[in-house]
């Protein structure tokens, strides 16, 4: 890379805005030929925000400022657009198609035609190999992508970029799914295209992978451009983080004296298989306990297992190994209903997708969880389900016209207390919170914060999943950070910062 030079991309006063919510503000950046170029920070901060509008995700009438290629204006109005100039993204799900081969999913929607308008098979598979050989990989093309390992099909997924003569690849956390040795090759892989010249953007939450692979650092933070660092002069990677982080842990978050006590759950040698790819385990080994009245945070990278361990846990979706124990005896939860009747509740990561139903009004969203307390013989008795709404409703300080109103009709941070309510009726005594305030404001988030507060002085163990590590810092009495699919570090609170708990996540 020679900065001297003129930059290959040059991003000008990118400003993105979601509904009035501004999720990119007057950003910019330069990429260099031969360069790659990491892009860094939290999760929120704006980063794929950024790369779908470089790959012509989010068009060009949907945001204000400029993207220049080579020094020319570029307005994209789809990805085909982005695509044609020279730009490629690899996501970190893998868009391949299974059951089709690796020759097929190289040239997916730019496939070689013979005179008469058909598919040139012959040249397809020319294509695959001279792909492989220039990636130096010997598969056999005619496989079909089900048969190949995770970062097999990450290659794949390059050589489909490649074929299309890109200038510039984009990469949003391509190991996520790969093992260490999966990884050192696809290093081996990025640095041979930047030295024949391709630029690329590296966009992972893995700071060791980040220092090590990138020429230039760019950090993000709440959809700004924070700072910038050079390999040339050293990575300080506790300056970084601390640029990532850039918030100061306020009156936001309440405070509030609480007891705990013995130990309640006990989860041992917990095994999740990968959601998205066969054969392989995003959760390990992994073993933790939960005391009773404890606010215990689950920290980890995107791609950690997280979420997929509560819901293994709680039954919502299958793990291949692992022992429950509540309260000293072992107990078996096959589905969300033995785990409800163990006395476990989940709040998901997706309110939207499954935390409510959108059909339904407040009232019957929150009382769906005790439709048989609120039985009269076999008719529902209305009144007394009204009754335990208003009750919740007045305690969570719900803020709606009624219990008769659409849920789809209330904010954010409000829907989130409606499924707060659900699970506080069944009088359960754990609860798992899977980023309990995404997507809400600063003020709900705060009353979200005393719920849970709470909760823990009444003697409701809770386990809270955030990638807001202040959040976790500022809430929780102690820390089990995953990594790897295991166990990074267990952190009390006196030793817990965001400093320790993101060098824990990144094994840094």
């Amino acid at each position: 890379m020679t900065e001297s030079a003129a930059p290959i991309l040059a991003i000008r006063n990118i400003t993105k805005k979601f509904m009035g919510t501004v999720a990119l503000r007057d950003v910019s950046l330069e990429l260099y030929r031969n360069e790659i170029l990491g892009i860094i920070g939290e999760n929120g901060a704006g980063k794929s925000t950024l790369m779908k509008i470089l790959s012509g995700v989010y068009p060009a009438n949907e945001y204000e400022g400029e993207i220049l290629l080579d020094g020319n204006l570029r307005r994209f109005t789809s990805p085909l657009d982005s695509q044609r100039a020279g730009i490629a993204m690899i996501y970190q799900e893998l868009n391949i198609e299974l059951d089709l081969s690796v020759g097929e999913n190289i040239v997916l929607g730019c496939a070689p035609k013979t005179k008469l308008g058909l598919i040139d098979w012959k040249r397809v598979q020319a294509i695959g190999r001279d792909m492989m050989r220039r990636l130096n990989i010997d598969i056999d093309v005619t496989v079909t992508m089900r048969n190949l390992s995770p970062s097999l099909q990450q290659l794949v997924c390059i050589a489909r970029a490649l074929v299309r003569n890109p200038k510039i690849l984009i990469l949003d956390e391509p190991t996520s799914m790969l093992t260490e040795g999966e990884t050192r090759n696809l290093m081996v892989i990025l640095r041979r295209l930047r030295d024949e010249g391709i630029a690329c953007l590296y966009i992972s939450h893995k700071l060791d992978e980040v220092f090590d692979l990138c020429g230039r650092i760019e950090v993000m933070r709440d959809g700004r451009h924070i700072s910038v660092y050079r390999k040339d002069d050293g990575y300080d990677s506790k300056q970084i983080i601390e640029d990532m982080i850039g918030r100061r842990l306020d009156m936001m978050y309440p405070k509030m004296d609480h007891e705990i006590g013995g130990e309640i759950l006990k989860v041992e040698h917990f095994q999740v298989p990968h959601p998205f790819t066969g054969g392989k385990s995003i959760i390990s080994d992994v073993s933790f306990s939960l005391r009773r009245g404890e606010i215990l945070g689950l920290g980890g990278l995107v791609g950690s297992g997280r979420s997929e361990l509560l819901g293994a846990i709680f039954g919502a979706i299958p793990h291949t190994r692992g022992r429950i124990y509540k309260n000293g005896k072992e107990i078996w939860i096959h589905d969300p209903i033995d785990a409800k009747r163990h006395g476990i509740g989940l709040l998901t990561e997706d309110r939207k997708k499954d935390g409510f139903i959108h059909t339904m009004t407040v009232c019957e969203n929150m009382t769906i969880t005790i439709l048989r307390m609120l039985l009269r013989g076999i008719l529902l008795d209305k009144r007394r389900e009204r009754e335990t709404a208003r009750e919740y409703f007045d305690r969570l300080n719900v803020k709606a016209p009624g219990l008769f109103t659409m849920i789809t009709s209330l904010s954010g941070g409000n829907q989130q207390k409606v499924i707060l309510a659900k699970w506080l009726m069944c009088g359960l005594d754990i609860l798992f919170l899977d980023e309990p305030t995404r997507g809400i404001d600063v003020g709900a988030k705060s009353e979200i914060y005393k719920i849970i507060l709470q909760l823990a002085r009444s003697g409701v163990s809770t386990v809270v999943v955030s990638s807001e590590i202040a959040e976790l810092v500022a809430i929780c009495d102690r820390f089990v950070v995953l990594g790897k699919g295991r166990v990074q570090a267990e952190l009390d609170r006196d030793e817990a910062d965001e400093v320790n708990i993101i060098r824990a996540a990144s094994n840094t």
